[in-house]
């Protein structure tokens, strides 16, 4: 399935049940933060390593699965009602990022770009 396709068949969903009415902008990025809040939650207190094994528990695993799942589908959402073309707005953001962070300055660095050498 195409992000359009996803895009539409979400679209279709809320217009079925008449939720365009609550899918505003401010509404969709609340929806979206809560949604980066519950991801968040199954991490918080693993170590690296258990962060790094965390589909190796099935349980666990879906629970990942349904809360990218949730974050997609309010972030395709939230570009629907605002019309931003997101495969648009990425490419343009690692184009600027490329600048921001050149390899011979950036490479095995997570400093930000404002603080590279």
């Amino acid at each position: 399935m195409s992000l359009e396709e996803l895009q539409t068949r979400l679209r279709e969903f809320a217009d079925a049940r008449d939720w365009g009415q609550f899918h505003t902008p401010k509404n969709l990025a609340m929806a979206l933060a809560g949604e980066a809040g519950e991801l968040l939650e199954i991490f918080q207190w693993l170590t690296p390593e258990q962060s790094t094994d965390v589909m190796d528990e099935p349980e666990r695993a879906e629970h990942v699965r349904q809360e990218l799942a949730d974050i997609l589908a309010y972030l395709v959402r939230l570009a629907d009602v605002l019309d931003v073309d997101l495969l648009a707005a990425l490419s343009s953001k690692i184009s600027l990022n490329e600048t921001r962070y050149p390899v011979d300055r950036a490479r095995g660095t997570a400093a930000k770009y404002d603080k590279l050498d």
